[in-house]
């Protein structure tokens, strides 16, 4: 993730300016909160903590109703294509690997699911099998929202804390 975060600052820096680059990196599946944090921490941009969060963290919960809402019936319409149908069941199958705490413990795992910043967990995860789960969608929303928080906390102390301490401070 860091080689991605790097690359992405490096091409996106200087041409779309750093609050820009570290919403879209917020954005994009499988960086999200944690990928914009760590190129807005003093390691790499440099943006104020105070100011990287909130963007970080809109660019974060864009996609999630978007996800809930409308990704089960995309992948139900790409599903009956030759060209999407493979691509879609291995998603939902990776997915759906991951997806045995949520299940049990559905509101509260979702939370930690999202919450916690682990390789392959996050918003558009716990989106993509909160809606494959048919988890109502305002506890769903609710679930991925308090996990968005707690990421926060934990990635702000990772990015500006200990890469702070490293890298110069805030």
């Amino acid at each position: 993730m860091q080689h991605l975060v790097t690359w992405l600052v490096t091409h996106l820096g200087s041409a779309a300016g750093k609050k820009l680059t570290i919403f879209i990196i917020s954005m994009i599946p499988i960086l999200e909160l944690r990928g914009g944090l760590l190129a807005a921490s003093p390691a790499l941009l440099d943006v104020p903590i105070l100011t990287a969060i909130p963007i970080c963290v809109i660019g974060n919960i864009i996609p999630v109703p978007f996800i809930l809402l409308f990704i089960t019936p995309i992948f139900n319409r790409l599903k009956k294509t030759k060209r999407f149908a493979p691509l879609v069941e291995k998603l939902e199958n990776k997915a759906m690997s991951k997806s045995d705490r949520i299940e049990r413990y559905e509101f509260w795992g979702l939370v930690l699911f999202v919450g916690i910043p682990l390789p392959g967990t996050g918003a558009w995860t716990g989106s993509l099998i909160a809606a494959m789960l048919d988890i109502p969608f305002r506890k769903a929303l609710t679930a991925v929202l308090i996990g968005i928080c707690i990421a926060t906390v934990i990635m702000s102390a990772v990015s500006y804390g200990l890469l702070g301490a490293l890298f110069g401070g805030l």
